[in-house]
């Protein structure tokens, strides 16, 4: 099969489309033909060398994909070959056929094309998970998601805001402010020129965010937990903004808040598929409504899969970007 191979820790420049051997699934596990990927922040970190896979899983690049069934490993029940599905992946992804836990696997939402449901399970499974099954969000609370125009934000503000929350998100630029307002955003803070603290406060009265997502890390956290309502929750899944900051513990104990940090990808094939069943349950209806939707900046060819590293770190799209094979 064709994948994506890193010849070298490095830039976009040291991906390349080779040649590796095809996959065979082992007991549980089912082999998919890759229609499309998608891109993630996960990704650039270890084509940096930054992020191995975890042990066992593939070295090939690639969180997530959409495809067909084309064989079933042994024990492997309430699938056949020819079903369309989606996958959460903990590699693998940047390839013609990639190996997935059948725990993993998740059918295409109604009315979603093959190519765009590759733009789902990692965004959908990463909210779901963390802003609803660990942070506990709620209709009426009020919810802030940092980078609003990403994958996680775009899918995220439209989640919350179907399941009866105030939406707040931060964006780098006016056209992702209105995006993000299109999505369901009741207040847009623009980063570069604004607090997001002062903005919080200002849209909640003075009460404060009852959940965040955040991406960023030690650059946010003490700015994270002022924004925070009683008994607030931080929920943070990345480190774009480094990973070591002060806490003021006063600041959090007088709030009863929590800081939580959570991953998905080091997570157990049983927690995985915990979580993916959940979302199949909860979220895929409102997919196949079409109150929520992926959203998809770009759709690039597999061997561009460079150029898509370049995009997404440039911050060039709105929503995911995908690479089809």
């Amino acid at each position: 099969m064709h994948a994506i191979t890193a010849s070298e820790p490095g830039g976009p420049e040291v991906l390349s489309l080779t040649e590796l051997p095809d996959p065979t699934p082992g007991p549980g596990e089912v082999l998919v033909r890759v229609a499309a990927t998608a891109v993630n922040r996960a990704d650039l970190l270890q084509r940096q060398g930054m992020y191995p896979p975890p042990p066992g899983a593939s070295d090939v690049i690639g969180l997530e994909c959409s495809g067909t069934v084309a064989a079933l490993g042994d024990g492997v029940e309430g699938w056949s070959v020819g079903d369309v599905v989606c996958a959460l992946l903990a590699g693998g992804g940047y390839a013609e056929q990639v190996v997935v836990p059948a725990g993993q696997l998740m059918p295409v939402p109604d009315g979603v094309d093959l190519v765009t449901a590759a733009a789902l399970p990692e965004v959908a499974c990463t909210v779901w998970s963390n802003v609803f099954m660990v942070g506990g969000l709620r209709p009426h609370e009020a919810f802030l998601v940092h980078g609003g125009g990403g994958g996680i934000g775009t899918f995220a503000i439209q989640l919350a805001s179907a399941l009866g929350a105030k939406v707040l998100t931060t964006v780098g630029s006016e056209e992702k402010a209105a995006r993000c307002r299109e999505l369901g955003a009741d207040v847009t803070i623009n980063y570069r020129d604004e607090d997001f603290v002062d903005v919080v406060r200002r849209s909640t009265d003075g009460a404060g965010v009852d959940v965040i997502l955040d991406n960023m890390g030690a650059k946010y956290l003490d700015r994270n937990v002022d924004a925070l309502a009683d008994q607030g929750r931080l929920v943070i899944i990345g480190m774009q903004g480094g990973v070591k900051a002060e806490l003021n513990i006063a600041t959090l104990l007088g709030k009863r808040g929590a800081v939580i940090a959570t991953a998905l990808r080091s997570r157990g094939l049983e927690d995985k598929a915990r979580i993916c069943a959940s979302v199949v349950e909860h979220v895929w209806p409102l997919v196949a409504d079409g109150t929520v939707a992926p959203v998809v900046g770009a759709t690039l060819p597999l061997e561009q899969a460079g150029e898509a590293h370049r995009m997404l770190d440039a911050g060039e799209a709105v929503g995911k970007i995908l690479l089809a094979t």
